[in-house]
């Protein structure tokens, strides 16, 4: 059922490190000292590179004085994620600092204009007399658009951390570590952190004329550090201190519109960690591309007062209550369907389904939950306000979905993008009716075996190894996330004390345990009692009653988890998040 996994068979100089984190360390791939001091111990002026050891920063920053210098006119266009808008309020932040009023910020309707950049968004730009365009977290596959901004007399500066294609686009510069040729140490830097390289550049070059206080760059790390966990790249090398240090400045930041939002959500500012990051802000920034104008996530963060920030923090509040309920009416739609189409016998290895009532933004999460439940590769579609049927699709393990949807005629998609296991499309409203059966076909040709999925743990804990001394090891391993996993502990055949399921819905599950004062906990582990229907939750719950709702006082288990700090209602205690519990009775 779960596997210690291999350890490097190689001697290692970690002897100075208690046994715990040795075992941590080596799990990491990490084997000497000099590594483990460098993970362990993120240090920002080591850790946080050159900004001009990136391939054309010089060129870049040379551009932007040069327009700063003659009053020319600047769009920062960015993307309308968790990424984007982020980096577009740092940089904002950062043109507000040396006192430059000629500028704007332009973030595309997901739903109107969709992603990257758009000819019609270039002409209004260049009609506002935007003579420099950069881009952020956007911008290296749009080849005709860079062409048509040329056209336009605008100078283009990309700055992306997307996949370059073989054609790029002519631009004035491109700042992206992943083209070829550029040598920086860390090529996985997300769009803000690429834009906070940026400003950092600037600031070395010019911030003492400006008069901007050597280091005021790293106030800026809340939102580089915000998008670097929130965009989900590896916590490894720049990103580790990025994020280590992000989260520090999140903690003390006097930004409005966090402040505003963190009272929103009930959330203490000085105990924020990853998890907040990716459960709580993360989906209330991008619920405003998804439910409504990404701008207000912008003009939340970017709020200079407390009062224009409380508006724009209620209005994502709602948003994202909106798209709770949208996504989980969605999900329950999908769900009769699917049902029907299997009772019928007619589930095909690959599934499409859609809506032309539902939110392109939104389909993605509800592919997300689809794949959970019926183990294939699913493609979801909805219409866009303009007419265009668009969607998101989520591998099931079994195939590259970028590969399959390349390999269908052509003529059938009409766009497609994103990356192994997740990507978007566009597809016509004639070709929609055929899609599955060509996926299906290509899915033939593509296919790969999936693995077996083995559920790995670290190491085996005692549940009086729960305490503190231990945690303050494995704390020295945050942040965690892509690259860096919450390290995982098996529990053996611990007896239950108690088994209870609590909250307003009663869907969140509470183990107790003989002899030992910790708690183990996990959040939607069954449906809402009033919608138990397919033994899941319609909001994607990880669980089912079959699985956890005959677990009672007595049995004996071995448990699967993770160890965290509960500060719910400001109290501080450790407890056990479950991965996985297997009852020996």
């Amino acid at each position: 059922m779960w596997v210690h996994g291999t350890m490097p068979n190689m001697s290692s100089d970690l002897s100075s490190y208690p046994d715990l984190v040795q075992t941590l360390l080596k799990k990491r791939g990490i084997t000497t000292a000099v590594d483990a001091d460098h993970f362990l111990y993120p240090d920002f002026e080591r850790d946080v590179r050159d900004p001009f050891g990136i391939l054309n920063m010089e060129k870049a920053v040379e551009r932007i004085l040069l327009a700063i210098d003659n009053g020319e006119r600047i769009a920062v266009y960015a993307d309308y994620d968790c990424d984007g808008i982020p980096g577009a309020t740092l940089f904002n932040d950062f043109l507000k600092k040396i006192k430059y009023e000629n500028f704007e910020v332009y973030i595309p309707h997901r739903n109107i204009e969709g992603y990257g950049l758009n000819n019609k968004a270039l002409d209004h730009l260049a009609e506002r007399g935007a003579t420099l365009v950069i881009t952020i977290d956007c911008g290296i596959v749009d080849v005709a658009e860079a062409d048509h901004a040329t056209k336009l007399g605008i100078d283009l500066i990309i700055t992306d951390h997307h996949l370059p294609q073989d054609v790029l686009p002519k631009a004035f510069a491109i700042l992206n570590s992943k083209q070829t040729e550029d040598t920086y140490h860390d090529n996985m830097l997300c769009g803000a952190a690429l834009a906070w390289k940026l400003v950092s550049a600037l600031l070395m070059r010019r911030g003492e004329t400006w008069g901007v206080q050597k280091g005021w760059e790293k106030w800026l790390l809340d939102m580089a550090g915000l998008s670097t966990i929130a965009d989900m790249v590896p916590l490894r090398n720049e990103n580790r201190a990025l994020a280590q240090f992000g989260l520090k400045v999140l903690r003390k930041s006097r930004r409005p519109g966090l402040l505003a939002l963190l009272q929103k959500m009930d959330m203490v500012q000085e105990n924020i960690i990853e998890d907040d990051i990716g459960f709580m802000i993360g989906p209330r920034i991008n619920a405003a591309s998804r439910m409504g104008e990404p701008m207000d996530a912008f003009r939340l963060l970017s709020a200079e007062t407390r009062i224009e920030a409380e508006k724009y923090a209620e209005k994502l509040m709602h948003l994202n209550d909106a798209r709770k309920g949208m996504v989980a009416s969605m999900v329950k739609e999908a769900h009769k369907n699917l049902e029907v189409r299997k009772l019928e016998g007619a589930l095909k290895e690959i599934i499409v389904i859609g809506n032309p009532l539902w939110k392109p933004g939104l389909v993605g999460l509800v592919a997300m939950n689809l794949v959970e439940k019926y183990e294939r590769t699913i493609f979801v579609w909805g219409r866009t306000e303009a007419g265009e049927i668009k969607g998101s699709c989520r591998s099931d393990g079994t195939v590259h979905v970028v590969d399959m949807m390349t390999s269908v005629p052509e003529g059938v998609f009409i766009d497609v993008g994103g990356h192994e296991e997740a990507g978007g499309f566009s597809v016509s409203s004639e070709s929609i009716h055929t899609l599955e059966d060509e996926l299906v076909k290509a899915y033939q040709k593509v296919r790969k075996e999936k693995e077996e999925a083995q559920l790995e743990v670290d190491t085996t804990l005692s549940l009086s190894e729960v305490n503190w001394v231990n945690w303050k090891q494995i704390e020295k391993f945050a942040p965690f996330g892509m690259g860096n996993p919450k390290p995982v502990f098996l529990f053996e055949k611990v007896r239950l004390s108690d088994a209870r399921f609590f909250g307003k819905e009663k869907t969140h599950l509470e183990l107790s345990f003989e002899g030992s004062a910790v708690k183990a906990i996990l959040f939607f582990a069954r449906p809402p009692s009033s919608d138990k229907t397919d033994g899941r939750s319609s909001g994607g719950g990880q669980a089912d009653d079959e699985k956890y709702g005959n677990l009672s006082a007595g049995d004996t288990v071995d448990l699967v988890a993770t160890m965290e700090v509960n500060t719910f209602r400001n109290k501080r205690e450790l407890r056990l998040r479950i991965v996985e519990v297997k009852n020996l009775q």
